[in-house]
């Protein structure tokens, strides 16, 4: 079987993002922020790091890490745990697409463009993703896996299982599928609850929605097909009632809380792409979400080789582990929220009654500003002056040709609504920026009649809800990060309840380790010994081995003497007639030296003897393996001497055979 996940492109469209699926775009965050403020033309010191090709130096790699802070600070997707290579290629390839050479250039593009972050975003991070992708290792998760799972639990226990990364939602389901047919689809729908998270909204809405084409559908069977989709138009839709197990959440991995007491947790080609620290974050983090015994299922390229205390290997070829003993925190602290407060300005007693109310109007707390029926301006406070950059010379002027009639939002349609229907209009939380900082108002617009119901003029008030609406969003925050934490105080007590016996556990196989280790330094001396009397007997053996070199060069040297004593020529050939040996008195007889003859064809020399006469003899005492000769032979001495040889022919048992040639000067008178 297989699944899907979420993971930082490696070159291209590598292994998908999520549970080996989507690739590993495996950094889940919590949400984006809101869209970060466009900066001036001078708003930064000109600094231009080159990055052509992949950053390969300390001034270009600090430029990274700003590009990164500025994403983490405005968008919430935090990449500074993840391995630099990777980031500096697929951030210099979309810099390429859209013709930048330097991060400082493009973060000035980010910051102008809150659409650059979709598409860089889409370029670091990738979607690859099908149903039991895989099949080998969901084979065995099936087959191995959970039927022990199940048997570690009682019927009425329910099955926990956790899919960071789900992407699509095809890994997810994939999980589904296997259980149902594991328990029985009854069983599956009482016991079973799958929890499914990822960083995409996209990918989420997408898997939530649970349509998929024909062709997303092929890795399965035509039966499991048809139990476990339905036709939707021109796609196929999961079964509503095992959908309804499957939990869709946002998540992230590298900070947030994990899900607890989990029986199953799939994470698939998803380490290989942090830092060492942000992959013992995660680690810590799946161990503390999994029960004693319980299954984490990772990626081919991926092992936890140094967490074997924590972890017991079920398959490496598969990269199934099984919980063992541990612990993990995940400490969370809210930021601190700045309140700001401002002040009013004190009244003084004036004569005059109208300068008095004059007064009153410009001093009020709040901004605000008057416009008459044709739509001049006829009051500004100064409230509405400071914040809003106004001054005393616009009252008069139309109001659509001031800033405040469109920014910080569209005020004209609303003034004309507010005229036609003669009624109040309030917006409430309208977003403003004031230079690092955002300003929540609540506007009120309010139409004024005469005396005869006929309209004459329109107010518009500000109301800074700054404090308000930041103290419910962080009263909102906090109530969020209670909860979690309430399930992480949950999840800690059962932790601890099995400290005792992890630890009573631990002792046991310590002793059972120190016995191991004092027999295996017995077994060493023993083996120390056996090596000790191993070298005594090579030394005994390298001795006799000396000894017989010695006798072989005696016996050598014995041979050549014998051979250099003999007066007459010798010649040694073997099977294939070469000659082998060439003694001194063949030297001297027929003056060729013996390195000019060894290996040599006897038959092709050419010397003072006619060989070829002599191949009878040789051939008849290799046949008959007897002495043969001698037998005379005309030849021409080294200097050029007419001579009668006598020839001896023998045989030869060494070299696999041969003959040995004796050659003698007749010193009988020759008949001629």
């Amino acid at each position: 079987m297989n699944e899907s996940r979420k993971e930082a492109r490696h070159e291209g469209r590598g292994e998908g993002r999520g549970g080996e699926g989507r690739g590993e775009r495996r950094h889940e965050v919590r949400g984006e922020g809101s869209r970060p403020e466009v900066r001036g033309e001078g708003s930064r010191p000109e600094r231009r790091h080159e990055v052509r090709g992949e950053p390969q130096n300390a001034e270009t790699n600090e430029a990274l890490e700003e590009l990164l802070l500025f994403i983490r600070e405005a968008r919430g997707f935090d990449f500074t745990g993840y391995k630099r290579s990777t980031l500096g290629r697929r951030i210099h390839k979309r810099m390429s697409d859209v013709g930048i050479d330097s991060y400082q250039d493009y973060q000035d593009l980010l910051e102008a463009s809150a659409e650059e972050f979709s598409a860089l975003f889409n370029t670091i991070l990738i979607n690859v993703t099908s149903f039991f992708r895989d099949p080998e290792a969901w084979t065995f998760l099936q087959h191995e896996v959970v039927p022990e799972l199940i048997a570690d639990l009682t019927p009425d226990q329910e099955i926990r299982v956790w899919s960071a990364g789900c992407s699509s939602g095809e890994e997810a389901y994939s999980l589904a599928i296997m259980f149902a047919e594991a328990l029985g689809i009854e069983e599956c729908l009482r016991r079973v609850k799958i929890y499914a998270t990822d960083v995409d909204e996209e990918a989420l809405r997408e898997a939530r929605s649970g349509l998929y084409p024909t062709k997303a559908l092929e890795p399965l069977s035509t039966e499991l097909r048809d139990k476990y989709f339905e036709p939707n138009g021109a796609q196929l839709s999961f079964r509503a009632d095992l959908r309804r197990r499957v939990i869709f959440g946002r998540h992230d991995i590298t900070r947030d809380a994990p899900i607890s007491r989990l029986d199953l947790l799939i994470c698939r080609n998803t380490l290989m792409y942090f830092n060492v620290e942000a992959q013992t974050q995660i680690v810590d983090r799946f161990h503390f979400a999994l029960r004693q015994g319980g299954f984490l299922f990772l990626g081919k390229a991926e092992m936890l080789l140094n967490d074997a205390e924590r972890f017991e290997v079920a398959d490496m070829r598969q990269r199934v582990f099984r919980r063992r003993t541990g612990e993990a925190g995940l400490p969370y602290q809210p930021a601190p929220l700045k309140v700001r407060s401002s002040s009013g300005l004190e009244l003084h007693s004036v004569a005059r009654t109208r300068q008095l109310r004059d007064l009153v109007l410009d001093a009020g707390p709040i901004p605000w500003v008057a416009i008459d029926g044709d739509g001049a301006v006829v009051v500004i406070n100064s409230q509405a002056r400071t914040q809003f950059g106004l001054s005393a010379g616009d009252v008069g002027r139309p109001f659509q040709d001031l800033e405040i009639s469109y920014r910080p939002v569209e005020l004209r349609s609303l003034i004309d609504q507010a005229t036609h229907e003669r009624r109040t209009l309030r917006v409430n939380r309208v977003e403003r920026r004031v230079g690092e900082e955002v300003q929540y108002l609540d506007i009120l617009i309010q139409p004024l009649s005469g005396p005869n119901g006929l309209h004459v003029a329109t107010t518009i008030s500000f109301t800074d809800v700054t404090v308000a609406t930041q103290l419910r969003a962080e009263v909102k925050r906090v109530r969020e990060d209670l909860e979690t934490a309430y399930e992480e105080l949950q999840s800690t007590n059962e932790e601890l309840e099995t400290t005792n016996e992890e630890l009573q556990s631990s002792i046991e196989e310590l002793e059972t380790t120190n016995e191991e280790l004092q027999s295996t330094n017995e077994e060493l001396e023993t083996t120390n010994e056996e090596l000790q009397s191993g070298n005594e007997e090579l030394e005994t053996m390298n001795d006799e081995m000396r000894i017989r070199t010695e006798e072989l060069d005696e016996a050598r040297a014995f041979l050549e003497a014998v051979l250099t004593s003999i007066a007459a020529g010798v010649v040694v050939l073997d099977s294939k007639l070469r000659v082998k040996s060439w003694n001194r008195g063949a030297v001297d007889l027929w003056g060729l030296r013996s390195d000019e003859v060894v290996d040599k064809d006897f038959f092709d020399l050419d010397f003072g003897l006619p060989t070829e006469e002599l191949r009878p003899l040789v051939q008849e005492c290799l046949q008959s393996r007897q002495r043969t000769g001698p037998m005379p032979v005309h030849a021409l001495s080294r200097i050029g001497r007419p001579i009668t040889c006598d020839i001896f022919c023998s045989p030869f048992d060494g070299h696999n055979g041969g003959v040995v040639l004796m050659m003698e000067e007749s010193r009988m008178p020759s008949t001629d």
